[in-house]
């Protein structure tokens, strides 16, 4: 097992709570969810991981048309835009609850592979 295969195989899965936060806004059929690392540190590590692509899988069963990732290093956050995840929106939805609001918790719920020293620092929510 060579170096970066020993590295990986030591290192912890943790939700993404446990590293940010998160707020979600919708306007019609598209939801807007932003992450906001809780320390500096951390947006490098959920930058990595927490692709356009990964969040497409995440919310496949939600069957999203295109999921647009906008990176804000500055402040630690970026935001994701998820066209077509809202079963047409809050007016033509037989969903009972089409609003994006709830989808940032299912988000914060996505694994983050961290450090196991990182993992060992973090709070935990129950």
């Amino acid at each position: 097992m060579n170096t970066a295969e020993s590295n990986k195989a030591n290192l912890v899965t943790v939700p993404l709570y446990r590293l940010a936060h998160g707020r979600t806004g919708d306007k019609g059929n598209i939801s807007n969810i932003s992450v906001v690392a809780w320390s500096d540190e951390f947006f490098p590590i959920i930058e990595r991981q927490l692709t356009e692509e990964a969040v497409a899988r995440w919310f496949a069963d939600r069957r999203p048309l295109r999921v647009t990732r906008y990176v804000l290093p500055s402040i630690g956050a970026m935001n994701f835009v998820i066209e077509g995840i809202l079963d047409g929106g809050v007016n033509d939805a037989l969903n009972l609850d089409s609003h994006g609001k709830a989808l940032s918790f299912f988000l914060l719920d996505f694994p983050i592979q961290v450090e196991p020293e990182i993992s060992a620092t973090l709070p935990d929510i129950p």
